[in-house]
């Protein structure tokens, strides 16, 4: 999870990738549209595969918390 960083002044706040301008929901956004991995790292040459697979694990980690927050 290293690979995701939050920064104030950097994209309102919002989860980052490795301190680059392109955030979590960018990545899920083109992800969920239908675009390919590969696409998505073609369209961002600065991403790599363990980015992508980094996101999706900060993703599925969010939503295991706030599921388990609404079973307390």
């Amino acid at each position: 999870m290293d690979r995701i960083t939050l920064e104030p002044g950097k994209r309102g706040g919002r989860p980052c990738i490795r301190g680059l301008r392109i955030s979590v929901y960018d990545v899920l956004s083109m992800l969920s549209s239908g675009m390919t991995q590969q696409a998505v790292l073609e369209d961002f040459p600065e991403l790599t595969q363990e980015d992508i697979l980094a996101v999706l694990a900060y993703a599925a980690d969010r939503e295991h918390q706030v599921y388990s927050l609404m079973v307390q």
